[in-house]
């Protein structure tokens, strides 16, 4: 029981965070502290109630799942491959929910490790890629034969958006575009360029001289915490992904 509501209490927390990250691309810090403050009260609970033959395991378990975690989450953020939004909300997974709750017969596929943020984790990376697969769909069915072979590979990262939407949209320009004279000189910009008032003004301009069309390349960056939301209740009734596929793969 205790299980079920401890993924009940952590559900309004993560969908708030998505819709805040989606708009805002920000996680407010007070969320997160509210989340570990209040549900500590879980934490408290199963360690005054748990038998002394369960208590150590359970002990060891927590610290495991909170020491693993942070580091790997410390790694990636060190490296730029994570918010720090998404690390807090696997921290605060970790403390709360270190081992698989246990709801009925669920998880139906736990992995034997039994770290359940990393699940989370491992799951939230697997569907992400779906991102990808998306937006090729997307611009296949957008673009024209032209303007595919140009930039082949920048159909699975990004689209091509219009000018005059840059500003209400949560984006980066995958290239940057330099006037010289008569010309324009567009190349792609690794880490992407900012679409802030000053580049839409710039690309306001060249459009208005007829020396760029009226659309961009542009990647959406989608806010991780998306896929780590999906990516818990997907390791609450399934399980680990990344332990299927490993199985299927090894043919076990």
């Amino acid at each position: 029981m205790i299980g079920l509501l401890k993924v009940l209490y952590c559900t309004p927390f993560l969908i708030y965070s998505c819709y805040s990250d989606v708009k805002t691309r920000r996680v407010p810090n007070k969320l997160w502290v509210m989340m570990l403050g209040i549900g500590s009260i879980f934490v408290a609970y199963e360690l005054l109630t748990l038998p002394p033959s369960r208590l150590i395991s359970h002990i060891l378990r927590l610290g495991v799942s909170v020491g693993f975690i942070f580091i790997l989450v410390y790694i990636l953020f060190q490296f730029g491959a994570f918010g720090g939004a998404d690390a807090k909300a696997l921290i605060v997974l970790a403390v709360l929910i270190p081992s698989y709750p246990a709801i009925y017969s669920l998880p139906i596929n736990p992995s034997p490790i039994n770290i359940f943020p990393l699940s989370v984790f491992g799951n939230a990376v697997l569907l992400a890629i779906v991102v990808p697969i998306v937006l090729f769909a997307y611009n296949i069915t957008h673009l024209s034969w032209r303007e595919i072979r140009e930039n082949p590979l920048f159909l699975f990262v990004g689209y091509k958006c219009r000018i005059s939407e840059l500003k209400d949209r949560h984006v980066k320009l995958m290239q940057e575009h330099l006037r010289m004279g008569r010309e324009v000189l567009v190349r792609f910009r690794r880490g992407g360029v900012e679409a802030d008032d000053k580049v839409i003004a710039g690309l306001n301009e060249l459009e208005d001289l007829g020396l760029i069309g009226n659309r961009v390349w542009v990647t959406p960056g989608l806010p991780f915490m998306i896929p780590i939301t999906a990516g818990f209740y997907v390791a609450v009734v399934y399980g680990d992904l990344i332990f299927l596929i490993t199985r299927y793969v090894m043919g076990l």
